[in-house]
């Protein structure tokens, strides 16, 4: 699609300035569709797929109707997760960079809230956040609805999902009626539209043609690598074929600090994301990472979710997912924005039938490729060298340094020899130990035949244990019910409760890391939960004034079964 300049869409000189200061020259087609609607003041449903710069379609037009002289609140943008609020917030303080004391803040459960109270009291102009904390804020009083003029639902399906129902319609009651409403989302299920039909002012559509479900940029290959080869089949792939940015995605906590660890000793600029990495941390790892100080990032799924990062090359899958659903998250996060990026997945015994699957859910091929040999690293690395040689020897750069090889030649050395020698060091300088695997005495085929007969390594997804029976927890790691105390949740199935919900809330609102929340067992009238002994008083503390499909609850150590539904 042809999409006209910015320069062309009617936006302030100063709004102007700031999206063409970040090197935007033109809009991505959801932009070029949804931003002159916008600015008439039309409400918008926009179906987009991330990646497409949906933050940038709502962002810019909610900034061109901003009055920076009213030191108070004018538009309100609600994400599902505190990860995707904080990336969002960044995003509007990078396109109204240029706006005169522009004021943007997020606000989530999990944070400090008297910062949260500061900067609403001081007139925010732009509020990011979660339903429940956003719904907090209003009934506080901290939040005034009466100023909103725009009002943004940015991935409104998940927030549906995800049990905020009742925190978003109470919000968007309490907006004036005469708001703009911009709903973003990936998908248009029933909830989704009967939501819309309630709260939308007859709005306009705006869809973008979804790509394939695996982007065909992607160039998808799988290993066959046995768990304890994994980090030296990781660092032949990093040597081999240097990418800006890279992903490694692991199941658990566990493998993400193992094989960052290991990385690290090894020489490379890496860096882990995992439930237990707080807040603070995690911010400043996104933030080196997309400065380029960190090149690899080591992540499980839930640490990964909600990550907005364009210029990422190569997603390496250290462990195959479970949910094919996953896997195609996982690589989507390379290719985007009509780059081409890799995606490289490691498979052993077993897990090969679940790379079928995934080609199956996909509809698309994965190559399977053979490990890249020490020789071939080696190639790559050398001739690399010679081409940096070249180009400094095409600018001159030796120049400085005749009279210390006028003094070797003087000495009996030849050229030849000079040249050898310099070529040694600077490998050896930038090369690495390498080490002994299997898989460099194997074919892939032989793999195949031989992975039924041996046994197979400890510790790695592809050669696991047998898999723990109990509910699913968001991919990371397997819960440990040592060190748990219970907690009571004062609503239950009567109210239309679900456990999705109640573990979503939690952690959406505490900001614990994953794994502290165990076993929910639903009642008629309550729940008892079990968390970590070590986050249970923080976790009570941080719902306190949230509520639960609309309604208030009391959460508090559980006494015992006197009472119980």
């Amino acid at each position: 699609m042809d999409t006209p300049p910015f320069a062309e869409l009617g936006l302030p000189d100063d709004l102007l300035a700031s999206v063409e200061a970040l090197g935007y020259e033109r809009p991505s087609p959801i932009q070029a569709m949804s931003i002159p609607v916008a600015l008439e003041g039309k409400d918008i449903i926009g179906l987009s797929e991330t990646g497409s710069g949906k933050t940038a379609a709502f962002g810019i037009p909610l900034l061109a109707k901003i009055d920076l002289k009213r030191h108070e609140t004018q538009a309100i943008i609600l994400c599902p997760t505190r990860e995707l609020a904080n990336q969002v917030c960044e995003e509007i303080h990078r396109l109204g960079a240029k706006l005169d004391r522009l004021s943007a803040v997020p606000v989530y459960g999990g944070a400090p809230i008297d910062r949260q109270l500061r900067a609403l009291r001081k007139g925010a102009h732009v509020v990011v956040g979660t339903p429940g904390r956003v719904l907090d804020h209003l009934k506080r009083g901290s939040l005034n609805p009466s100023t909103i003029r725009t009002v943004v639902l940015d991935e409104a399906d998940r927030m549906l999902d995800m049990g905020f129902r009742d925190e978003m319609e109470t919000l968007l009651a309490d907006m004036p009626q005469d708001r703009q409403t911009l709903f973003f989302s990936a998908t248009m299920n029933r909830q989704v539209t009967h939501f819309i039909e309630r709260f939308g002012n007859s709005p306009e559509t705006i869809q973008v043609k979804q790509k394939a479900m695996t982007v065909s940029s992607i160039d998808q290959s799988c290993y066959e690598v046995r768990q304890r080869s994994k980090v030296e089949v990781v660092s032949r792939i990093l040597d081999i074929e240097p990418a800006r940015l890279s992903i490694i995605f692991c199941n658990t906590k566990r493998s993400v600090d193992e094989c960052t660890e290991a990385l690290l000793a090894r020489g490379y600029a890496v860096d882990r994301l995992h439930g237990d990495i707080t807040q603070q941390m995690r911010e400043r790892v996104l933030r080196r990472f997309r400065d380029g100080i960190v090149e690899v990032l080591v992540a499980t799924d839930v640490a990964g979710r909600g990550l907005d990062v364009d210029d990422i090359d190569l997603v390496i899958n250290y462990d195959l997912p479970q949910d094919p659903e996953d896997y195609v998250h996982r690589i989507g996060r390379t290719g985007r924005a009509g780059r081409s990026g890799r995606a490289v997945s490691f498979a052993f015994g077993r897990d090969l039938h679940r790379m079928e699957t995934i080609e199956r859910y996909t509809r698309q091929p994965v190559k399977r490729e053979r490990v890249p040999s020490q020789e071939q690293v080696e190639g790559k690395v050398a001739d690399r060298l010679f081409e940096q040689l070249k180009e400094r020897l095409a600018k001159g750069d030796f120049k400085s340094h005749e009279a210390q090889l006028d003094r070797l030649l003087e000495q009996g050395y030849t050229p030849t020899d000079v040249v050898s020698v310099l070529f040694t060091a600077l490998g050896e300088e930038g090369g690495r130990e390498f080490s002994k695997i299997q898989e460099d005495h194997e074919e892939p085929g032989q793999r195949r035949q031989r992975r039924e007969h041996e046994p197979r390594d400890r510790g790695g997804r592809g050669d696991r244990a047998p898999r723990e029976r109990g509910p699913r927890r968001d991919h990371d790691t397997p819960h440990d019910n040592t060190g748990m105390v219970p907690l009571f949740l004062s609503v239950g199935k009567q109210q239309g409760v679900k456990v999705g919900e109640v573990i979503g809330m939690l952690y959406n609102e505490s900001g614990v890391p994953q794994g502290s929340i165990g076993h929910v067992r639903l009642f008629p009238r309550n729940c008892r939960i079990e968390v970590k002994a070590e986050v249970a008083d923080q976790i009570i503390e941080s719902v306190r004034g949230t509520t639960l499909r609309g309604k208030r609850f009391i959460l508090d150590h559980d006494r015992g079964p006197k009472g119980r539904d």
